[in-house]
């Protein structure tokens, strides 16, 4: 019997930093064993005639089409999502109006623009201040993702530790829980990302601690393995899972037209 669960993050040849079409993630998910996924390539941004890792607005027919097929392969449970990065200038009028020109079953809110993202240990400008400062800032704006009320889930939560450098625990019982508390006033769920299993941090976003925290506060998850190729299909799900119920959760959430219904862990 089948055990791993739907795998919510996935991107294509269409976000020009991943490899291959829905079809080809529906053919490796069934391969795999898993049930359901959900495509859910960069939102297009407007103005941006040379994305290096998204779409451009002309191509969202050619994404909304490959999705389509896919579903119609009917190998596995294909679901139409989208990432859609937070940044201020674009939640006024851009992003309302590309979810409101499909129906998505799921839309995962994420932080892409920080000092964090290749800031390795070693580095010199690594400071402990440089490092409390960079994630009090970013846990500011994972809060303000929240309070906009237009994503689902929160993509790899914690992936301000993505080079390796792992903020100190008293530091994170200060910021994150405010931050937990958008999330969970929003009505969203959060992903167990595996795809930091890869990275620098050596660990699945979020961490241990920060699912317990969402377990006090009813936060639910869904598992995504982010792949950019479709041999990533389901990375590291069996870790995931085991993560998951250490924390004590017992459900995940399964999106539909972007309605959470929870469903057990197997």
């Amino acid at each position: 019997m089948n055990t791993l669960p739907a795998d919510t993050h996935t991107h294509t040849r269409l976000c020009r930093h991943a490899g291959g079409d829905p079809l080809d993630y529906a053919r490796a998910a069934a391969a795999r064993g898993i049930p359901e996924i959900a495509c859910t390539d960069h939102v297009y941004f407007p103005d941006d005639p040379q994305p290096s890792i998204r779409m451009k607005q002309e191509e969202f027919a050619e994404y909304l089409a490959l999705v389509r097929a896919a579903q119609d392969a009917n190998l596995c449970t294909v679901l139409l999502g989208i990432e859609a990065d937070y940044q201020r200038d674009l939640v006024g009028e851009h992003l309302p109006a590309v979810l409101d020109s499909a129906e998505f079953d799921l839309v995962l809110g994420s932080l892409h623009t920080g000092p964090f993202w290749d800031l390795a240990p070693d580095d010199p400008t690594a400071t402990p201040e440089f490092v409390e400062q960079m994630n009090r800032t970013y846990y500011l704006r994972m809060a303000e993702l929240a309070r906009t009320g237009l994503y689902d889930v929160c993509a790899h939560f914690d992936i301000v530790k993505r080079g390796g450098i792992h903020a100190p625990e008293k530091l994170l019982a200060e910021i994150v829980p405010p931050a937990l508390d958008a999330v969970a006033a929003a009505g969203m769920a959060i992903e167990i990302n595996t795809s930091g299993y890869d990275h620098g941090a050596a660990e699945a976003y979020p961490s241990l601690q920060i699912l317990a925290w969402m377990k006090e506060r009813g936060i639910p998850l869904c598992f995504g393995s982010d792949s950019h190729d479709p041999s990533q299909i389901g990375r590291h799900f069996e870790k995931a899972l085991a993560l998951a119920k250490a924390a004590g959760h017992t459900h995940r959430a399964q999106f539909r037209r972007r309605k959470p219904t929870l469903v057990p862990l197997a």
